[in-house]
């Protein structure tokens, strides 16, 4: 593995090191990758999508994110954009490294020394007081975002919690903790930024979630969109084959045709309920990253909880009017209770991933993927046991209400030797229909644009 030497710079990708005159410049870890990743194709642009598939391989950003990670190593490396020395930005493309003289070394040899401190070297670009102008940005209406997080990261350079002193007295001491929360996990040398017990906590936290969802409003928009369309496609996929199967069950009535109409059932229905869902966990996974699990699970819970409770609200009162029934119709519970499996196995399956949205890759996908379907179909079983049926079983309590047959999925109990829908035909079906909804869900979430 080698080293690289460049200008009063050493870079270990083993020891994962960058050292200025051997004193450390501490970076983040993807940072760090990121630089290697640059050095190691110096000379050549590097496209925006290749750094995206290497750097954060496992997890969906936002643009931003890059732009931000360029700065941080531009300043660690005393760089700037208008006259590149190192990290030079290719329009409309991506960036490229171009340091001269770039010596190669094995990695395996001592590091460099530090070297002795030569006194007053930053003196003339720092002013007497460094806090006072990147306060004043920092709290200031009219700095923009992109500035005030530089502003933000600086701060943390020279001191987390004696920057947080002397915001307690600024007017806009809750935005600036939020920028400053928001930008702790992107500087290496950031101290902790408490939101929880400080001064404006709620004013503090909704900036916080304000920032967030801003940086990442149109990747997590395409989330959920994702998301939806896989639960509609599951629900599809698995109201058609009802459908075939109730068709062709033994000394069953049921025509082809319903297989049509149950696969736009389950698609509607797929839909709805990865929308509501999926909303609730890319909402939480865009905004928290303190507590990222808990928030996975209140979000997915609310998510489905609220989804759930209007399909029913709607399907009792259409219900009512239209055919004259009451009908105790679930959603409410049903959502909540498969909004909760469905977040606790996503939260346990990504637990690795950290700085972004999850978006694992090959086996890790579908392993996510299957730990959604399991939790998914264990709260469906949950169900069944209990008496609140999902889709299917609503829509035989409704077909058996509605003409006093035996119902609608009567027939499914004969494959397995019930005289007609049994507990065991209600447990198998709402696994089923849970399940296919957790692949649907997670194989959405999981989608790398």
């Amino acid at each position: 593995m080698p080293r690289y030497h460049f200008g009063p710079f050493t870079l270990s990708p083993r020891r994962r090191a960058l050292l200025r005159d051997g004193r450390e410049e501490p970076l983040i870890p993807r940072y760090f990758d990121l630089l290697v990743f640059l050095v190691e194709r110096r000379g050549e642009a590097v496209h925006r999508r290749e750094i995206f598939d290497r750097v954060w391989s496992d997890v969906v950003v936002s643009d931003s994110a890059l732009t931000q990670a360029i700065r941080t190593i531009r300043r660690a490396l005393d760089d700037g954009p208008r006259e590149p020395r190192f990290v030079r930005t290719v329009s409309r493309h991506g960036y490229e490294f171009v340091g001269a003289d770039v010596v190669e070394q094995d990695d395996a040899a001592d590091l460099p020394a530090p070297a002795a401190t030569t006194p007053g070297r930053l003196a003339p670009s720092m002013p007497d007081d460094p806090f006072v102008p990147l306060l004043q940005r920092l709290t200031q209406d009219e700095v923009g975002d992109e500035d005030r997080r530089e502003a933000a990261e600086r701060l943390h350079a020279l001191g987390t919690a004696e920057a947080l002193q002397r915001l307690a007295v600024s007017p806009r001491a809750a935005v600036a903790r939020a920028v400053l929360r928001d930008t702790r996990w992107d500087s290496a040398q950031a101290g902790p930024v408490p939101i929880v017990g400080a001064p404006d906590a709620l004013a503090a936290s909704w900036h916080v979630i304000r920032l967030r969802l801003r940086r990442v409003a149109a990747v997590a928009a395409w989330r959920w969109a994702d998301a939806s369309v896989g639960g509609g496609v599951a629900g599809a996929v698995g109201g058609a084959i009802g459908g075939l199967l109730l068709a062709s069950a033994p000394a069953s009535t049921a025509p082809v045709t319903g297989v049509p109409v149950l696969a736009v059932i389950g698609a509607v229905c797929g839909t709805a309920g990865a929308a509501g869902v999926g909303a609730g966990l890319s909402i939480a996974e865009s905004t928290v990253r303190s507590w990222r699990s808990a928030a996975l699970v209140v979000g997915g819970t609310l998510g489905g909880a609220t989804v759930g409770t209007v399909v029913e609200l709607l399907g009792r009162w259409s219900l009512a009017l239209l055919a004259g029934q009451t009908l105790a119709v679930g959603g409410g519970l049903e959502g909540f209770t498969i909004g909760a499996a469905a977040a606790i196995g996503y939260a346990l399956a990504t637990a690795p991933a950290q700085g972004g949205l999850a978006a694992p890759r090959g086996a890790a996908r579908v392993r996510a993927v299957l730990t959604v379907a399991v939790a998914c179909g264990l709260a469906g079983l949950g169900l069944a046991w209990t008496g609140h049926p999902l889709v299917g079983g609503t829509l035989h309590l409704v077909a058996q209400g509605a003409n006093g047959s035996p119902g609608l999925l009567a027939p499914f109990g004969r494959f397995i030797g019930e005289p007609g829908f049994g507990p065991v035909t209600a447990a198998l079906i709402s696994v089923g229909e849970a399940a296919t909804f957790g692949v649907g869900l997670a194989a959405g979430l999981t989608h790398r644009r």
